[in-house]
């Protein structure tokens, strides 16, 4: 006798501590049963998910899809959970992540320039400096975590020095970067102060530096001094703009490069094989398999899980289901990455993986822009951690290990690791 067929098994939980420990069995089950999926966030905002490679790409890609929050049908009250706390108050709200063109394309052309292969290139000399300092800073103990003190320093201490920041100024945004990548960790509200805070040194920098702007610019200018004297047929950039671009730039610029190098350390130390292959193409001088190494890394488990908000101006119809104008679409960049119909075995950490058209960095006109400064730093982290520390493991079971919480990032609070210490 045949009775009813089965129901789908029930949806899975998301957005729990258990999920952000490991949330890849899940976007698999909505890849499957549910691939645009309609789920209320733990703001209680709700918005669609999508979860396919396929809707993703098309969707970051998709105009109908703006990333301003003035087109959210949300009440104005709920806007502010959908960014970046405390960036509306401080007026930091008109940069990259939250314009259409035509202004999106003017704020991207002018600061492009800071992130050409040879501005990049120009860096590698100082971002291999800070990554040489960082590890002489603990390798004689035998023992460190290498997210407060490695993955979290290094980016920003690179940021800062391609925005001008004075060196004597550095320990500053290190300390308001730290507040705002502790999700709920740190004091209520201090994640806005933070945010605050740096606004109030942005506006201070940046008259500084306009005073003292030299008529020619030099080779190499830093990104502050670059943005000011940026002219796009006749109009500067305003304080504003100027403000909120470098805000975006340190923001958007030090927890995605965290993240890659907390999470591509973590994922090397958890395949022996695939590490010791890397190990061995180092040695050998070979940095082919770092490079292809870090892309794969970038899909396995990237730095941003979803990426960042996006909310219908027209209505659409993706992956079967229909979105009306106002509401919020979030591509889950991790599900994506792992989707079967575009990677083979993507459940499987392949450092040699060569058709790898991963959407960790984005899609579109969107694509991050600090995306060849981010490669750079994490090929050179990772190289130089394995080289330098070759005997480098876990200190505790890797399910001991606690992810941050927050919908967009995805990164590891902290990575306590050991090795024979190395004298200096």
């Amino acid at each position: 006798m045949h009775g009813e067929p089965s129901p789908p098994p029930a949806a899975p939980t998301l957005f729990d501590w258990e999920f952000a420990a490991n949330p890849y069995p899940a976007y698999a089950w909505l890849r499957t049963h549910s691939p645009v999926h309609r789920t209320r966030l733990p703001s209680g905002v709700e918005a669609w998910l999508v979860t396919r490679y396929a809707d993703a790409r098309r969707a970051l890609a998709d105009p109908r899809l703006s990333k301003n929050p003035a087109h959210h049908d949300e009440p104005a009250h709920a806007r502010g959970r959908t960014g970046i706390p405390g960036e509306r108050k401080a007026e930091l709200m008109t940069h990259l992540l939250n314009i259409d063109p035509p202004d999106h394309t003017r704020l991207r052309r002018l600061v492009s320039t800071a992130f050409t292969p040879r501005r990049v290139a120009e860096f590698a000399p100082r971002v291999q400096e800070l990554t040489d300092r960082l590890i002489d800073g603990f390798a004689a103990r035998g023992e460190a975590d290498l997210i407060h003190e490695f993955a979290f320093p290094l980016p920003i201490y690179a940021i800062c020095d391609l925005l001008g920041v004075p060196r004597e100024d550095q320990d500053d945004f290190r300390d308001w970067a730290g507040m705002m990548i502790r999700h709920g960790k740190g004091p209520r509200g201090g994640v806005a102060r933070s945010v605050k805070k740096m606004r109030g040194y942005l506006a201070e920098l940046i008259h500084r530096k306009r005073e003292e702007l030299p008529a020619e610019a030099a080779p190499g200018e830093d990104l502050v001094s670059g943005l000011i004297r940026a002219s796009d047929e006749g109009e500067h950039l305003t304080e504003n703009e100027v403000a909120a671009m470098a805000f975006i730039l340190l923001f958007a610029g030090f927890e995605t490069t965290v993240n890659l190098i907390g999470n591509g350390t973590h994922a090397l130390l958890t395949h022996p094989e695939q590490r010791a292959r890397l190990q061995d193409s180092l040695a050998a001088g070979d940095m082919g398999l770092l490079e292809t190494g870090v892309e794969e890394l970038l899909r396995f488990d990237g730095p941003v899980e979803l990426a960042t908000w996006r909310f219908a101006t027209r209505p659409l119809t993706l992956g079967g289901q229909d979105i009306a104008p106002g509401e919020a679409v979030l591509v889950v960049l991790a599900a994506a990455d792992r989707d079967p119909e575009r990677f083979a075995e993507p459940d499987v950490l392949d450092l040699m993986r060569r058709d790898n058209q991963h959407l960790g960095y984005g899609h579109g006109i969107h694509y991050c822009l600090g995306a060849p400064l981010a490669r750079l730093e994490g090929r050179t982290a990772l190289a130089t951690l394995l080289t330098r520390l070759p005997d480098l493991r876990l200190a505790v079971d890797s399910t001991e290990l606690r992810w941050r919480g927050g919908l967009i990032m995805r990164g590891l609070r902290t990575l306590p690791v050991e090795f024979a210490p190395v004298p200096n």
